[in-house]
């Protein structure tokens, strides 16, 4: 180890339309929603992570709430690049070394379906964060190695990673994607559905927090749920009247709100499955389907998948962290792990 490895600090990063999750030293050391809060006549950030999340639709005119990453790719470069050098700077060990900031050595997890123009985009923002070596990860091949499934074996593996913007689906052998579709319907389409939902069913206008806790307490993917949550009490604004008011939502309304975007990943799943080649759609029988990623965790999604594919699908143990994990081992290992990394 030379003086120059002292010197260089090595960090996993899932960069996430909802969420941002950074590994050091093998431990998660930021899980922070992605959101930037600036005002907009200096362009200066006020917030970031979970405070500016807190002020998102509460602002006044001076104060704007903005996430920089849409559909899983930096839409806003600046924004992108403020945001990931302040989550850097408040990682414990890197805080304390003010005088001599660290040059980083970098991996970083981008969905499957990215253009080289948002490839380059990610890599200078890296870049002007005093990144020395930077390398990528497609999302489902990170997510494959933070589940703990053995990548590099002739076997076929299915991935699906549903995150804030996209949904990934891969099968994966010999530490290669051999199929994969990437589609737009995730987190946040489930939670513009919920809110369009309350519009048109209910004449409640609902702001994107409120719809977004909808989905985690009583979300669902099919009416015919084992344990059901409890119904919740939702406040909004009255189309009609322009007042405040509440109503009743159960969980079975959601699952009607969000039942065209769940067609669209149950075709997307099927697309794949019917492109994948047969010794490795044997391999799937077997071992069946792996869901991984934040919105995995909508209730009675494993179950109408595994209805739909008549394949046994089974959740990560903690979806949301499996992308980041997987980046994480990737970078403590980066030989074993070459085949996989793009530089």
């Amino acid at each position: 180890m030379g003086f120059f490895d002292f010197l260089t600090e090595d960090i996993a990063i899932d960069l996430g339309t909802a969420n941002t999750l950074i590994i050091h030293n093998g431990k998660v050391v930021i899980d922070s929603p992605s959101i930037v809060a600036k005002d907009r006549t200096t362009g200066k950030i006020i917030a970031i992570g979970k405070k500016a999340n807190l002020m998102q639709g509460k602002t006044h005119e001076n104060i704007k709430t903005i996430r920089p990453l849409k559909d899983g790719v930096i839409a806003d470069f600046e924004a992108s690049e403020q945001m990931i050098k302040e989550f850097i700077k408040q990682i414990p060990s890197i805080k304390k070394r003010f005088f001599f900031p660290p040059s980083l050595r970098m991996v970083i997890c981008i969905p499957s379906g990215i253009t080289e123009v948002e490839k380059r985009a990610v890599r200078d923002s890296a870049e002007h964060m005093n990144a020395k070596e930077i390398y990528l990860i497609h999302e489902p091949m990170a997510a494959a190695v933070g589940i703990g499934i053995d990548i590099m074996q002739p076997k076929g593996n299915m991935i699906i990673d549903i995150g804030g913007g996209t949904t990934e689906i891969a099968v994966i052998a010999l530490g290669g994607i051999v199929c994969d579709k990437s589609i737009k319907v995730a987190g946040d389409v489930f939670t513009n559905d919920i809110a369009y939902y309350m519009r048109t069913q209910h004449n409640l206008y609902v702001g994107e927090a409120t719809a977004e806790n909808i989905k985690i307490v009583v979300g669902a993917a099919t009416e015919d749920l084992d344990n059901p949550p409890d119904d919740i009490l939702v406040q909004g604004r009255d189309l009609l009247s322009g007042k405040p008011k509440q109503i009743k939502i159960s969980y079975r309304e959601i699952a009607k709100a969000l039942d065209k975007s769940i067609l669209r990943i149950e075709d997307a799943v099927m697309e794949t499955l019917s492109q994948t080649p047969p010794e490795l759609a044997a391999d799937i029988y077997n071992t069946g389907i792996y869901l991984a990623g934040g919105g995995s965790m909508l209730r009675g999604l494993d179950k109408r998948l595994s209805r739909k594919t008549d394949l046994p699908v089974y959740v990560a143990e903690d979806p949301l962290r499996a992308v980041v994990r997987g980046t994480g081992i990737a970078l403590k290992d980066l030989e074993k792990y070459q085949i996989v990394l793009m530089k």
